[in-house]
């Protein structure tokens, strides 16, 4: 029930009373069944009224346990704003801060309660403020995420080139009302980029391996990543038909794991005579840095190779799509020798007709036109091998 509900209804019921009462004083209106009226029409009201105030006693409880909620995500809130790897700020319209992180603290040299109140033009160095606040008004005008190149100028501290990611946040009514901004040192995220693309810290060194054969199903655990230190791993699905479909393949230093996929049939098998992988929880990964930058450079890997995958599985023609898929081979396990390039894993023609859609037959018919062309051949292990020619047009 709603306060002015219930306030009108205590309005309603005073006045009620007061007549009653004015009824009761009159010596004109007094009679035997006069009293027992009045009693009738308190009990009811005071019924009424006891309903009310259990109701308020209710939204009373609800509101409270709202509030908690609240405070709750606001605790949350407080802690991702705070744990974020950037500087985090959230300004108004004019750009004056509301909000920074403890990043944003020690990026700006300046005490973290002192930053709010402050123009955010105020460190930028002095021949751009003005530049600063034409893009400010811009904004107003734009729904999209903004990325700038400032120089910033730290409190008693030497200036530095810096990139701004700034998102517009809007009321219903469309008006702006606060804007939020990651700040980032270029020269560290320079740096950061290196560490990524850098071979100093193998975390293949740090863990025992576990062995798989080749055609043997790994388990995959939703808690854990498996890092494969030797050999090739094959990701697959099945699809509506029941049909296999390759979705990557995991090579030496790469990681895979049923968290990293949205697929519900999701399997890795064992593509090399020998695999060996190493397990990796989640928590470790949480807690040393160098070990997420190492892995995080692989995932990318994976991701370019996923997307290579899609463009493969959109050519029209089946020999376009294995040719196509063996230069990807190539690029993946490709090993150079007299010959060409070796592809020193041996792949069934089943596994080249799931890998692009078709059939063992129809692969089987264009592997033998490639090598009649002399654009591929084998090896005493029955493993593909790239010839020079395998470039040329037909």
């Amino acid at each position: 029930m709603k306060v002015d509900i219930f306030a009108q209804q205590l309005q309603a019921f005073q006045q009620r009373l007061a007549e009653l009462y004015q009824a009761v004083s009159d010596p004109r209106q007094q009679t035997t069944n006069l009293l027992p009226a009045v009693y009738k029409e308190l009990g009811v009201a005071s019924e009424q009224l006891q309903v009310a105030v259990e109701e308020l006693l209710q939204k009373k409880e609800e509101l409270a346990a709202t509030q908690s909620q609240l405070e709750t995500e606001i605790g949350h809130h407080h802690e991702l704003f705070e744990s974020m790897l950037y500087a985090y700020l959230v300004t108004d319209a004019d750009g004056n801060i509301l909000e920074a992180n403890r990043i944003a603290a020690t990026l700006f040299n300046v005490p973290q309660q002192l930053l709010v109140d402050q123009p955010l033009a105020l460190f930028i160095v002095q021949k751009e403020p003005q530049e600063f606040g034409v893009k400010l008004k811009q904004l107003r005008k734009r729904d999209w995420v903004q990325e700038w190149q400032v120089r910033l100028q730290p409190h008693h501290s030497d200036s530095f080139k810096a990139v701004m990611t700034v998102v517009p946040i809007r009321d219903n009514q469309g008006k702006l009302v606060t804007l939020r901004w990651v700040v980032r040192d270029i020269n560290k995220l320079k740096q950061t980029l290196k560490v990524l693309e850098s071979n100093d810290y193998d975390p293949r060194d740090n863990y025992p391996r576990h062995s798989y054969a080749k055609g043997e199903t790994i388990h995959l655990e939703p808690h854990k990543i498996w890092l494969v230190s030797r050999g090739l791993v094959k990701l697959s699905t099945i699809n509506e038909n029941g049909e296999e479909m390759l979705v990557g393949l995991a090579g030496t230093s790469m990681s895979f794991s049923s968290s990293m996929t949205s697929l519900n049939n999701y399997q890795a098998t064992a593509l090399s005579e020998e695999v060996q992988l190493i397990p990796i929880a989640f928590t470790e990964i949480d807690a040393s840095p160098r070990l997420k930058q190492a892995l995080l450079a692989q995932i990318n890997r994976r991701l370019k190779q996923t997307e290579l995958l899609l463009v493969i599985s959109g050519k029209q023609q089946v020999k376009e799509r294995l040719q196509h898929f063996l230069l990807f081979l190539k690029q993946e396990i490709g090993q150079s020798v007299a010959e060409g390039t070796l592809l020193n894993v041996r792949l069934t023609h089943q596994e080249l007709a799931n890998a692009c859609r078709t059939t063992r037959v129809t692969i089987t018919r264009e592997l033998g036109k490639l090598q009649q062309q002399g654009k591929i051949a084998f090896d005493s292990k029955h493993c593909i091998i790239l010839t020079d020619r395998f470039g040329e047009r037909t």
